[in-house]
């Protein structure tokens, strides 16, 4: 956040600049983001025995795509019903705020939006692109529905300006995170302005050759 905030003072200074801004904004978009997501996937994926059958195993290892394996189901099927502290077979809100570090994370919200009141079945969908089997385009998949607020299918002006807002507090201010956001959907081309954002097949062309291994949470070898 920090990088991004002295970033801005180069908008102004001509071409060259903006394209170290630019790739300053990717990392901070990718780095950030893989971050707090990976931090509140490994609260979600903790320890916490499992009453599955081996008919539940098997439909829930072909939900996550085949990622897990048998005895990572288990230990998340533990730790989901740890944190449906009332057997309701789902999590509520409340009941994901009371994971510290989700509790102070600056897009705890987001978070809880994409995680909240979902049974087993899909919250084992939404933990999978965590996996180290993940694929590159299962990770971003998972970025993308995280910064795609309103569920358009586009991470448009409003979407992104509500996210980095999240994650930079106070650190940016209004005039600066305007500027980001008006470079970024400046910097996606016509296509994205034509469509009024970024569509998923633009949003991956972005942040081709970006590093990911920030989402990727190793899972623990004992339940």
């Amino acid at each position: 956040i920090a990088k991004a905030h002295r970033g801005t003072e180069w908008l102004l200074e001509g071409g060259t600049a903006k394209k170290r801004l630019r790739s300053r904004f990717s990392s901070l978009l990718v780095t950030v983001t893989a971050r707090d997501l990976q931090s509140q996937s490994v609260s979600l994926m903790g320890q916490a025995s499992s009453g599955l059958t081996q008919y539940d195993m098997e439909e829930l290892i072909a939900a996550a795509g085949g990622v897990f394996n048998q005895a990572e189901v288990e230990g998340l099927y533990k730790r989901f019903r740890s944190l449906d502290r009332g057997r309701k077979g789902y999590i509520s809100g409340d009941e994901f705020l009371q994971i510290p570090e989700l509790s102070i994370n600056p897009i705890a919200q987001r978070v809880v939006r994409v995680f909240e009141s979902v049974n087993f079945k899909d919250y084992i969908r939404l933990v999978a692109p965590f996996s180290q089997r993940a694929t590159r385009e299962a990770k971003l998949a998972a970025m993308f529905y995280v910064y795609d607020v309103d569920g358009d299918g586009l991470i448009g002006r409003e979407d992104l300006a509500l996210m980095l807002r999240q994650l930079a507090g106070s650190s940016l201010s209004e005039e600066e995170l305007h500027a980001l956001v008006d470079m970024s959907m400046k910097e996606a081309g016509h296509e994205a302005a034509k469509i009024g954002g970024l569509n998923q097949t633009l949003f991956n062309r972005a942040l081709e050759g970006v590093d990911l291994k920030g989402m990727t949470v190793e899972m623990p070898h004992e339940w």
